[in-house]
């Protein structure tokens, strides 16, 4: 399938920003499910380019002229490929398997979620991956405005409700409390007329019998052809699309609009 995805970011400041720099993970890699055929991002500075720990695209922005607002936008099309139950065709990667079953802060179950992971059944093919984001569903039901990035998989399984953020941290606690290597995947996903779904977190689990398998936690389904994968790592943190910091600015507004468009469907 091919698509073209356009990302808009504005930042809007109070007062004046003396200095800021921010860290983009918006660009994909070329993979075994996906080609990238273009992509570009347009910032007010230019980019350096690097690439992090997990093998992510980074761009770096540094502003040291007063602004009072960065407008990021992404523009690109991609090509992707199904996956047979959501089976990546790839090696562990360049990060060892024991890395991603390590708990972070926002993953670290609390007696709820131990509970939970302890009654989820066997985890040995795709399909039950599939069967246990079902019942994350259940227990957390999809709602914005409830939970905020710094929630951990704790408090979303307390408050009952959540966004795709959460269900992929309450997977990833779920799935390394049994043992099961799990990475946090952000990126984008063809929803039809959903087009607040467009910009969207799943996760990666490692089989033994099937290498890496992509679950959407939200949708309970392989994220397979409908999605562009652009960063992973052990959770939001370390996949976030926009992180930085900034000097001065005082409350800030922030304006984002996603559009995922399929263009050819092979």
């Amino acid at each position: 399938m091919r698509f073209s995805i356009r990302h808009e970011t504005t930042y809007h400041y109070g007062t004046r920003v003396q200095y800021s720099i921010q860290q983009l993970r918006q660009t994909p890699s070329n993979t075994p499910s996906q080609f990238v055929i273009r992509w570009n991002i347009d910032a007010p500075n230019k980019l350096a380019h690097s690439y992090d720990t997990y093998g992510n695209v980074l761009h770096t922005l540094v502003l040291t002229r007063p602004h009072q607002s960065i407008r990021l936008v992404v523009d690109g099309e991609i090509d992707t490929v199904a996956l047979q139950d959501g089976r990546l065709q790839e090696g562990p990667g360049r990060i060892p398997l024991p890395h991603f079953t390590c708990q972070t802060r926002l993953t670290l179950p609390d007696a709820a979620l131990t509970e939970m992971a302890v009654q989820a059944g066997p985890l040995v093919n795709p399909e039950q991956l599939v069967n246990l984001a079902r019942k994350i569903g259940e227990r957390v039901e999809y709602r914005t405005g409830i939970t905020a990035v710094t929630s951990t998989a704790s408090e979303a399984l307390a408050l009952g409700n959540g966004v795709c953020q959460d269900h992929a941290h309450l997977m990833l606690a779920l799935c390394r409390a049994r043992g099961l290597p799990a990475r946090y995947v952000s990126g984008y996903v063809d929803v039809g007329e959903v087009s607040d779904a467009a910009s969207h977190a799943w996760v990666d689990v490692w089989l033994e019998d099937a290498g890496w398998v992509a679950v959407d936690v939200s949708h309970a389904c392989f994220a397979s052809e409908k999605y562009c994968r652009v960063a992973v790592g052990r959770d939001y943190e370390s996949a976030a699309p926009v992180r930085g910091m900034r000097v001065g600015g005082g409350e800030e507004e922030l304006e984002v609009t996603v559009a995922v468009d399929l263009l050819v469907n092979q």
